[in-house]
C-alpha cells in the first residue's frame, strides 16, 4: 500500500488487514513518505522477499506481511511455520546507518515485548518467550543499498526485520519447544487476531528503529535486564561452554560466568540447560 493504497483488499478483508494496514500507512508514511505496506495472502518467506527486493536495488521502507509462509525461516537456517489465523508472520524493510549494529536484535525484541504484554520475557538474542514457552522469534538480515541511492561514504544498509508471534497454539510432534500464543496471554482481548497485533507491535518497532542508528542499545540495557530470561540460569553454548548468565552488557553481548571467569557471548548459539530435578 503506497499512497492511496493498492492491493487485493477485499480478499483480506475478512482478516482485518486492509484496515490494520491502512491505519499504519496514514499513521508512518508522514514521517517517511517512501514507507509502504503490502499484505499477501502466501509466499514462500517475507525476509527473503525483501531481501530479494535489497539485492535488486530496492531500497523503500516496506512493511510485508503474510497471511501464510511456506518456507518461513528463523535464526541459523531453522523453519518457522506460520498458519492463517494462529500466527502473524511479517518482515519490515528499513535502510539504517547505526553507529553499531550490536543489540538490534535485542532492541527489536524490547520494542515487540513492551507493545504487548509485562509478562513477556526476552531470550537473548532474538526469543520472544512466555514462561519458558515461545512465543515468537526475530530473525535480523542486511543487504547493501544500491551505489546508486546510498550517501558516499555511508555505512547505511537496508535492515530487513523479520518478527512471526503465535496468535493461537501451533500444532504438530515436531515443536522444538513447548509453545505460547498471545491468545492464552492475553484472553481479555477480543477478538485478538493477528491484524490487532500487527497494529499494536509496527508502530513501536518503527520508533524503535528511528532512534537505535543514533543511540543504540545501551540505553535499552535496563528495560531489557527486567525481562531477561536467561539471568541467573546455566546457560549451556552451542561451542559445548556453559555456565550462569549473568546479564546483557550495553552493546548487546550475553555474559556467561563460567569456570574462566565471564564471557561475553556475541554471536553463539545459547539453549537453556534444565535445572536439576526439573
Amino acid at each position: 500500500m503506497s499512497g492511496g493504497g493498492s492491493g487485493p483488499h477485499g480478499a483480506l478483508a475478512d482478516n482485518g488487514f486492509a484496515a490494520a494496514a491502512e491505519a499504519l500507512w496514514r499513521e508512518i508514511s508522514p514521517a517517511w513518505p517512501d514507507f509502504q505496506v503490502e499484505v499477501l495472502r502466501e509466499i514462500d518467506s517475507t525476509n527473503t522477499e525483501l531481501m530479494r527486493r535489497a539485492r535488486d536495488g530496492v531500497a523503500a521502507r516496506t512493511l510485508l506481511v503474510a497471511l501464510q509462509q511456506t518456507a518461513g525461516r528463523g535464526r541459523l537456517g531453522r523453519s518457522w511455520r506460520s498458519a492463517p489465523g494462529d500466527s502473524l508472520t511479517f518482515s519490515l524493510a528499513w535502510p539504517m546507518s547505526p553507529h553499531d549494529w550490536s543489540g538490534l536484535s535485542l532492541a527489536v525484541g524490547l520494542s515487540v515485548a513492551q507493545s504487548l504484554h509485562e509478562r513477556i520475557q526476552l531470550k537473548w538474542p532474538n526469543d520472544l518467550w512466555v514462561d519458558d514457552r515461545k512465543l515468537g522469534g526475530i530473525l535480523i538480515e542486511t543487504a547493501a543499498v544500491p551505489a546508486a541511492l546510498a550517501v558516499p561514504g555511508s555505512r547505511e544498509r537496508v535492515a530487513v526485520i523479520g518478527i512471526g508471534l503465535n496468535i493461537g497454539l501451533p500444532d504438530g510432534p515436531d515443536l522444538s519447544q513447548p509453545p505460547a500464543c498471545l491468545r492464552e496471554l492475553m484472553p481479555q482481548v477480543l477478538p485478538l487476531d493477528a491484524a490487532w497485533v500487527l497494529q499494536r507491535v509496527v508502530p513501536a518497532l518503527v520508533q524503535a528503529l528511528e532512534r537505535f542508528p543514533t543511540q543504540g542499545f545501551a540505553p535499552l540495557a535496563d528495560a531489557f535486564a527486567a525481562r531477561d530470561a536467561l539471568r541467573g540460569r546455566s546457560v549451556r553454548l552451542s561451542d559445548g561452554r556453559s555456565g550462569t548468565a549473568v546479564g546483557v552488557a550495553g552493546d548487546g553481548a550475553l555474559c556467561v560466568k563460567t569456570d574462566a571467569g565471564v564471557q561475553r557471548i556475541s554471536s553463539a548459539e545459547v539453549s537453556v540447560r534444565p535445572d536439576a530435578g526439573a
